[in-house]
């Protein structure tokens, strides 16, 4: 069955789609397949699932194939009104309150009122268009009308604005050791950690360990005079960075003397291009961070207190029932919760050193409570730049689809409130994803803990696999989803853990 939902996945509107039974009739020798799906689809879509249903039911058994739509409640429909209402007639979105909009469970779908200001133009195709954006989401009828009511619009009282508050986390320093002049005219007794600069500014002092050094040139656009200037990259244990130095005549030879594993200081000033930092030297001194330096751990960012860009949204788990392992839940699954999340991104660095930290471009995560899967967050992330034609084939993410997303910038806070209290799982998420979100978090200033669970080590400990990609362990638990799509891939690694964490009966030790 493995194979035929593949091919099943493959019709957009049953990307998603579970098999949710499989009828074997001896008498009439006949199979049914039900199948269940998140998606409206049409009657093309539909026989093309029952023309693949057919190639893998022997030809000695007549082959029926039942459709059927993963249908909403209520309040999944009030909600879905109530963003249909935004977009179709935002003078009245504005109006309305969740008790203005009223949904009846029919036999055969729903039922709605929209109940609007007496005083209150409204166009008589609001409620078509509400039906005509219900029936593109969901399966089933739906019928509705907008209805008078007795309010008036001088006694609406206008929710207050949410707002979260700002906060100023201070750059940590520590104390330069040795300083010694080579070209500057300032003694230096205070550097910053390379970790905290991510502003921009004019006097910027920092002190490293050179890691690398390279002697360049340039053609100066005044006289067309060949130059020289340097490209230095320092790490003082909190990172790294990479800084360009434009030399003087009085300090190029001293310059020179310079070498990987000597330690410097540089006074200059920064400047953000294109979301990353650039250092430019002014002077280049000499001076080391503290014998024995243990950098302090920095402040973090509360968790905001709304969400602003991204608001999770409820998850229920329909899916095919639990073959794998029967135990109860151990109490380690339902006595904490986790954020199981992946992403898509731009490319494969995941290092920030000389500003090529390449850019998220979508989040998926799932928060596990109570050892179910209860909560969803998702988003596609602006990443401010063109999507490489290998990344749109690999992921089936478009340029149209980032370049209407909200930016890391707005995403972060929300993703990392979401993450608040939990423990951070992934299919390797301690060499990949979590160095993204720490990374951008902490440009804003939100500071992760670093309670990482990695499914791949936890795998290759509990499983006899031929290697441990997250398809070839999905497979082995029978579970089926779209790979390198960041929502799909999180949601079938939740699935994972689960079963990794009922054969463990305890949590590993965080990474």
């Amino acid at each position: 069955m493995t194979e035929f939902l593949k091919r099943i996945h493959t019709i957009p509107p049953f990307c998603t789609a579970i098999i949710s039974g499989i009828s074997l009739f001896r008498d009439t020798h006949s199979v049914k397949i039900n199948l269940v799906t998140e998606n409206p689809f049409t009657k093309d879509d539909e026989n093309m699932a029952r023309d693949i249903a057919r190639q893998f039911v022997p030809e000695e058994f007549d082959c029926s194939l039942a459709i059927s739509k993963l249908t909403p409640d209520t309040k999944m429909v009030a909600r879905t009104i109530k963003q249909a209402v935004d977009r179709c007639n935002k003078a009245l979105a504005c109006l309305l309150t969740d008790d203005d909009i009223t949904v009846e469970k029919t036999e055969d779908g729903f039922y709605f009122t929209i109940s609007v200001i007496a005083d209150t133009a409204v166009s008589e195709d609001v409620a078509d268009k509400v039906i005509a954006i219900l029936n593109k989401t969901y399966c089933g009828n739906f019928s509705g009308k907008c209805v008078k009511s007795d309010k008036k619009i001088d006694s609406i009282e206008i929710e207050e604005e949410k707002e979260n508050i700002e906060y100023d986390i201070p750059v940590r320093t520590f104390h330069i050791e040795d300083f010694e002049f080579i070209e500057g005219d300032t003694v230096q007794n205070t550097a910053i950690y390379l970790a905290d600069v991510n502003f921009e500014s004019e006097n910027v002092v920092v002190c490293g360990t050179i890691e690398d050094i390279e002697e360049r040139t340039y053609n100066r656009k005044s006289d067309g005079q060949e130059r020289v200037y340097f490209s230095i990259t320092i790490n003082d244990t909190t990172a790294q960075m990479r800084m360009t130095y434009f030399t003087r005549k009085s300090s190029i030879e001293k310059i020179r003397k310079l070498k990987a594993g000597d330690s410097i200081v540089c006074t200059g000033k920064t400047e953000i291009f294109r979301g990353a930092v650039r250092y430019t030297a002014r002077h280049i001194d000499r001076g080391h961070i503290p014998d024995g330096f243990v950098p302090i751990k920095r402040a973090s960012k509360p968790a905001p207190k709304y969400y602003m860009a991204v608001e999770p949204q409820p998850y229920t788990d329909f899916t095919q029932a639990d073959f794998f392992t029967k135990s109860d839940l151990p109490a380690c699954l339902k006595n904490n919760t986790f954020v199981v999340f992946d992403l898509e991104t731009t490319g494969l660095n995941s290092s920030p050193s000389g500003g090529n930290m390449d850019r998220i471009i979508e989040i998926g995560a799932y928060k596990i409570i109570g050892g179910e899967i209860k909560e969803s967050f998702s988003t596609f992330v602006n990443p401010g730049k063109r999507l490489s034609e290998e990344i749109v084939k690999l992921t089936g993410i478009t340029q149209d689809m980032v370049d209407g997303a909200p930016t890391y910038e707005q995403v972060m806070p929300d993703f990392f409130k979401f993450c608040q209290g939990c423990y951070l799982v992934g299919h390797n998420i301690a060499g990949f994803d979590f160095k993204f979100v720490d990374y951008y978090c902490a440009q804003l200033g939100y500071h992760l803990e670093r309670k990482v669970f990695d499914t791949i080590p936890l795998s290759q400990e509990l499983l006899f696999l031929s290697n441990y990609k997250l398809n070839t362990v999905a497979d082995h638990f029978g579970i089926t989803f779209n790979h390198h799509r960041a929502v799909d891939d999180a949601l079938v690694t939740a699935k994972i853990f689960i079963e990794l964490i009922k054969i463990k009966k305890s949590l590993p030790k965080p990474m």
